[in-house]
């Protein structure tokens, strides 16, 4: 198993599915984590199973990536020895609705964009500066499947998920000649709270999704983030698009009959 000893990984939207995975498999290579959600009570109650010295080995933060200003305070107000990240997986966003575009809700739109694309920058503009004048690091954008293929009613999401893809490759192109990297880590079907939050928590119509399949579990994403940053200095994953065996496309899946 790789080690990740002493390394400071900060990680966004750790309350719940990728997010969490990703906490839980760079705790067991031993590294110090900052986890990032809005729901501090959950990453409260998920850090005492992760065994970890409170202060010393972990670090919670009730925060909205969506607040420029609380993500700037955040980062610059971190402790000196929480301030110099190694890595950082831009894991927060979310889904709302499958709306054709005429029909869209634009509270929907905005809290995808917020989340997805503005969130992502507001914490990458905060963290990377650091990295550049440390003269190390990697950011692990999580992106999706829906960042390669526009779906019916996926407009928006779909579109914020581009952005991920060619913010990512901006970030590469801009961060060039420094040791600063950055990968994509692109999903299919994963079977996490996605679905509930796009449906507004109907549960009925979410758990519809993964129906007469196996879909992908956080775990098998965690797995992906953690061997991008696992390769050695001189290697950097540029984009890794990972799906389930049943999963052929955004629109093509294979369902057993029920």
């Amino acid at each position: 198993m790789v080690s990740f000893e002493d390394k400071v990984v900060f990680i966004t939207g750790a309350s719940s599915g990728i997010g969490r995975s990703c906490a839980r498999a760079f705790a067991e290579r031993g590294a110090r984590l900052i986890l990032a959600a809005r729901r501090l009570q959950r990453l409260e109650e998920f850090a005492v199973g992760l065994k970890r010295k409170p202060g010393k080995d972990i670090l919670l933060l009730k925060l909205d990536v969506r607040d420029q200003p609380a993500v700037e305070r955040a980062v610059n107000g971190l402790p000196a020895e929480w301030a110099a990240i190694d890595i950082l997986v831009n894991n927060a966003g979310l889904s709302r609705g499958l709306d054709k575009i005429h029909e869209g809700k634009l509270e929907d739109w905005e809290e995808m964009i917020d989340a997805n694309i503005k969130g992502l920058l507001y914490v990458s503009r905060a963290v990377i500066p650091g990295m550049v004048k440390r003269g190390r690091g990697h950011v692990i954008n999580l992106g999706s499947i829906a960042g390669y293929e526009v779906y019916p009613g996926g407009n928006v999401y779909c579109a914020t998920k581009f952005a991920v893809r060619a913010l990512s490759k901006g970030m590469r192109i801009d961060l060039n000649g420094t040791p600063v990297r950055v990968s994509e880590v692109a999903p299919g079907m994963v079977e996490t709270e996605f679905s509930l939050v796009r449906f507004h928590g109907d549960k009925e119509r979410a758990g519809k999704v993964y129906q007469g399949l196996t879909p992908l579990s956080p775990d098998d994403i965690a797995d992906a983030v953690v061997y991008c940053a696992s390769r050695p200095p001189h290697v950097n994953i540029e984009a890794m698009i990972v799906m389930p065996t049943a999963q052929a496309s955004a629109t093509l899946a294979f369902r057993k009959p029920q």
